[in-house]
């Protein structure tokens, strides 16, 4: 269950199946960044393919010389460029592949307009979907509830998403959703829709025991989105935003021309893959190791490598071990990069007490430690913020709660209105009242030992203790203990034996925190398989967003309800 592979075999048949000759790629704007997640732009022209075009594009050339390998998702849009294109067609040949199910008309209408007989091929290739890992796919969906309602035109898109993974991966699972969500249950019955309507697709050989699709809801647990990462891509995405694998460093300080925009790619790039899931500090280690290795061949100029900003100075001062290894050159200023960061915002001290709020009881020592840091003048607007939301969610029905002092000492921080506002938004959005599950749980609230990873001077990093509510969820249904009545099964059947193949699916969007823990069961678990998707891969920054347009959205949904205006008196 690999749908990085999944994707690449699909974009290579694509190449194959077009025989010999000189090519263009034609994709929309989604189908762009589902093949460049998986495919280097030099590992496609290798194949022949020698230009990359989008289907709206108005201004291309005729090249008659050129095959045209088309990948676009079956919507209305793409299918009526596509016939305008067939009725004035700019090159030789055609084959047309739809990353997902498309209708008998819309074949009919593209057969009509290709008048002049270019189309050689159209096929369904099941890629709807942007697989960041081999074990992690995405939708690139934000914004997807209204309220504890689907965004009417984001089921259809999500069901197309989830179906096309499914297919992919050649799986017909049987499904359980979490009860206490509306959209859960709405989304499997919108797949299992789509499994009867299309059972030929799903026609695959029989496997002794069932795949299993687990739908879950963001909401029930908001925790682990609102945490600062120690692991490296975690950390990457949380502090400096991972985008379909890039990095945008312009604003980082003295940043050269060509590292303004990075990739990283575990795909091709070696070192990445190697960390991807290594703590701060060992990364640190590594980068050392790797360049002294490097060292050891220029003797006569050993320098001593202390710490990150040596290791800067080193890289600058070195133009051909820049152009021998760029990969270096681009871990060492991303690490330099969070390494100032997490210095720069007390971030060390933050993560402490946000581990405490997420994994002790202890309210006073939690009270004291939030006050004191919001004092902090380093401590930024964002990390304020998402202390509080962590200190609301985790002592929400307390006795003794302090959150009104604490939105005051927002107020004297002069944290914006709109941030404060997203304090009610998250308790709202994923309070005591929305969960279904057991998220905080006072009998597990053993002091746990710091524990401290000291690998390198200048990044001294703080293990965590947290695991995600995934983690747990996912270890009961291996152990087949996971209650009918928190995740029942969509129809009459339930598996008896120990599921094998499992394809969990968070609606609201998963987080790098989930994916390592995936990762980690496919290691230890041996004999299962599990996969992990979300409508979106979170950092604090998105998770904030997709919960205040989900509150706006249900409160103006509310108001609508009862004929009213949203805040007008």
């Amino acid at each position: 269950m690999n749908v990085t592979l999944a994707v690449k075999q699909y974009i290579s048949k694509m190449i194959e199946n077009s025989g010999p000759g000189m090519k263009v790629l034609l994709m929309d704007k989604e189908t762009t960044s589902i093949v460049s997640v998986v495919y280097t732009q030099s590992e496609i022209l290798q194949k022949e393919v020698y230009l990359f075009e989008r289907i709206d594009s108005q201004n291309r050339d005729n090249m008659k010389h050129l095959k045209a390998i088309c990948f676009l998702r079956p919507t209305k849009e793409n299918v009526e460029n596509l016939i305008q294109e067939l009725r004035r067609p700019k090159y030789s040949v055609y084959f047309i592949y739809f990353s997902n199910v498309i209708s008998k008309s819309e074949i009919k209408a593209l057969a009509e307009a290709d008048e002049q007989e270019v189309v050689a091929e159209v096929q369904e290739f099941y890629g709807d979907f942007i697989a960041v890992n081999p074990h992690l796919f995405s939708l690139n969906l934000s914004g997807v509830a209204r309220g504890r309602s689907w965004e009417p035109t984001l089921l259809p898109r999500t069901t197309q998403g989830l179906t096309s993974v499914l297919l992919a991966l050649k799986k017909c699972p049987m499904i359980r959703y979490q009860l206490s969500s509306d959209m859960a249950k709405r989304l499997g019955e919108s797949v299992k829709q789509i499994i009867t309507k299309e059972y030929e697709l799903f026609d695959f050989r029989k496997t002794e025991v069932p795949p299993l699709l687990l739908i879950m809801d963001r909401s029930d647990d908001a925790i682990t989105p609102l945490l600062n990462q120690w692991t490296y891509q975690a950390m990457v995405h949380e502090l400096l935003g991972l985008n379909n694998n890039r990095i945008d460093l312009s604003r980082v300080p003295g940043i050269s021309k060509e590292l303004k925009e990075v990739v990283l790619s575990a795909e091709n790039d070696e070192f990445y893959a190697n960390n991807l899931y290594l703590n701060f500090g060992e990364i640190g280690t590594n980068i050392k190791n790797l360049m002294e290795d490097f060292q050891k061949k220029k003797p006569k100029e050993q320098q001593k490598l202390e710490s990150i900003s040596d290791m800067k100075a080193f890289v600058d001062n070195y133009p051909q071990f820049k152009k021998m290894s760029g990969t270096v050159s681009k871990h060492v200023t991303v690490v330099g990069e969070l390494s100032r960061l997490v210095s720069e915002r007390h971030l060390m001290e933050v993560s402490e007490v946000e581990q405490e709020l997420a994994c002790q009881n202890d309210h006073s020592s939690a009270s004291q430690n939030v006050r004191r840091l919001l004092q902090n003048p380093r401590v930024s607007e964002l990390d304020a913020v998402r202390l509080v939301m962590l200190y609301a969610l985790r002592y929400e029905r307390h006795s003794s709660s302090i959150l009104p002092g604490l939105m005051e000492e927002l107020n004297r921080k002069g944290v914006s209105e709109r941030h404060r506002r997203m304090v009610t938004s998250m308790v709202e959005y994923g309070g005591k009242r929305v969960r279904g599950s057991d998220l905080i749980n006072p009998q597990d609230a053993v002091a746990i030992t710091k524990q401290f990873f000291k690998g390198l001077k200048g990044v001294e990093n703080v293990y965590t203790q947290h695991a995600p509510l995934l983690q747990e969820t996912l270890d009961q249904l291996i152990k087949g203990r996971l209650k009918d009545s928190q995740f029942p099964y969509l129809g009459p059947s339930s598996l008896r034996d120990r599921p094998q193949d499992i394809i969990v699916f968070v609606i609201g969007g998963a987080t790098y925190e989930e994916a390592l823990a995936v990762y980690n069961l496919n290691r230890t678990m041996p004999g299962v398989r599990i996969v992990l998707g979300g409508t979106t891969i979170h950092n604090t920054k998105s998770f904030l967003e997709e919960v205040t347009l989900t509150a706006g959205a249900g409160q103006a949904e509310r108001v609508q309800r009862a004929g009213g205006h949203p805040n007008r008196r």
